[in-house]
């Protein structure tokens, strides 16, 4: 899940640190680590973006597709509608299990992915828990889009992990969690990352790079 690196909506938190032009470049640079970690994995990958930055839009993230991502195009109105309709696209064409995971944890490795895919050989449902209460990853055995009904006003909320959880119970289905990462959303959250040796050195170069806002 990704949007276009856009200046001015894309990181919009970060405008303080970075600038707009300057949040975009990590926006471009988050998605190419992200496809790249993927890549590396040997995973079949799919890349959903949203339809206004649709293949005619040479700053949508499909200009960073590496041969043979599948790209996928985001619908609906609010992140859940927009999750449902990518997982449901991505098992109609023959995903399964599936990862779904955004560009905002840079420290997420391949070894997340192989413990979170190692989970779902005995769960339904695996969850990667964001710091700020949110999920960096969730893996799904099948389409249970249901775990993405949730309030609209919860998503990118400190609300998101604990309602998840709450419908995945609901529905009966073994969940697993995964070490908690954090996100890269805000000056704070620089800050910190910047001082984690895990943080990939393309990101962290571009942190240091504050332009005027």
């Amino acid at each position: 899940m990704a949007k276009a690196p856009r200046p001015g909506t894309v990181k919009t938190r970060l405008h303080p640190l970075l600038g707009p032009t300057g949040c975009a470049r990590l926006q471009a640079e988050l998605i190419r680590h992200t496809l790249e970690t993927t890549s590396a994995q040997g995973l079949r990958t799919f890349l959903a973006y949203t339809s206004e930055n649709g293949p005619d839009n040479p700053e949508g993230p499909y200009s960073l597709t590496p041969t043979g991502v599948r790209l996928l195009v985001q619908r609906g109105g609010d992140l859940g509608q927009r999750l449902t309709a990518a997982v449901t696209d991505a098992f109609a064409d023959g995903a399964g299990p599936l990862l779904v995971i955004g560009t905002d944890a840079p420290t997420l490795t391949r070894d997340h992915l192989t413990a979170a895919l190692s989970a779902l050989e005995s769960a339904d449902v695996v969850l990667g828990p964001a710091l700020d209460g949110g999920y960096y990853l969730i893996g799904l055995r099948a389409p249970h889009t249901e775990l993405f009904a949730l309030d609209p006003a919860w998503w990118s909320t400190d609300k998101v992990l604990a309602a998840t959880l709450t419908r995945a119970d609901e529905a009966g289905l073994r969940t697993r969690l995964l070490a908690p990462l954090r996100d890269l959303d805000t000056p704070e959250d620089a800050d910190v990352l910047l001082a984690d040796p895990a943080l990939p050195p393309g990101v962290a170069a571009l942190l240091k790079r504050t332009e005027a806002v």
